[in-house]
């Protein structure tokens, strides 16, 4: 079986048709062959689990290109959708709805999201004395056994007819749920606004209303959330050091 037709590109993989309704997320040459495998092993791992999203089947290699088969999920990405028409309080409501439905389950073959924490702040450029406090505050967070998405937000949810499938679960874990409601604020609210963006402060409101309406859909503030959202900011400097967030050291 070749893949037929693109059907998306990204960052990592291309995405191709493929037989029987399904489509082949071929990586880029050269992507690690243990980041594709777990991937694949993570949405293995989540296929029984009752919450909307394309189902995996097998994993292949293609011309020296490892891929994994989907079911083929159709429609637009949430975001794509919201940029387009504006309606953050509908986007916020289908966010909550399909978060809800993650996190509901309860998972222990997966890894926890406080060494994922521990590992990142430990490479975050920053003093001794900001990584001693930041590492205290992970250890201190609570434990939990509730499956966690880990890169939840309207990138990885895909829309149509007002239905929405969940994509991309390279970083699940298992953990408490305000963790990760936290690392969607985070991602939401405190990720840099895209470079070219035509109008960089109307993008930075647009962020902070979503997440507020999202907050509110999820029944929390952001006091709930405050400690989880603090250690996600340091960690964040480890995990993407180019990235140059709103958020800041807010636990330092």
């Amino acid at each position: 079986m070749n893949p037929g037709e693109i059907v998306g590109v990204g960052n990592t993989a291309t995405v191709y048709e493929w037989e029987n309704g399904k489509v082949v997320k071929l990586f880029r040459e050269g992507y690690p062959y243990q980041d594709a495998i777990r991937e694949y092993e993570n949405a293995m791992v989540v296929n029984d689990m009752d919450f909307p999203k394309p189902n995996a089947y097998e994993f292949i290699t293609y011309e020296g290109k490892n891929g994994i088969v989907y079911d083929k999920v159709t429609g637009e990405s949430l975001l794509d959708w919201t940029l387009r028409t504006g309606n953050l309080q509908e986007c916020a409501i289908l966010m909550a709805r399909a978060h809800e439905a993650i996190l509901k389950h309860d998972i222990r073959n997966v890894p926890d999201y406080k060494d994922f924490l521990i590992h990142q702040i430990k490479k975050a450029s920053i003093t001794k004395e900001e990584r001693v406090k930041a590492l205290h505050l992970a250890e201190q967070l609570e434990d939990g056994t509730t499956l966690c998405h880990g890169d939840f937000h309207p990138g990885n949810l895909m829309l149509s007819q007002g239905s929405i499938s969940v994509i991309d679960f390279m970083n699940i874990c298992r953990g408490n749920r305000l963790y990760d409601i936290a690392r969607t604020v985070y991602l939401i609210e405190y990720t840099p606004v895209p470079a070219g963006a035509d109008n960089p402060e109307k993008m930075r409101t647009l962020k902070n209303t979503l997440s507020r309406f999202y907050l509110e859909q999820m029944n929390l503030t952001k006091d709930d959330i405050k400690n989880y959202l603090s250690a996600i900011s340091v960690a964040r400097m480890g995990e993407c050091p180019k990235e140059q967030g709103e958020a800041g050291r807010e636990v330092l």
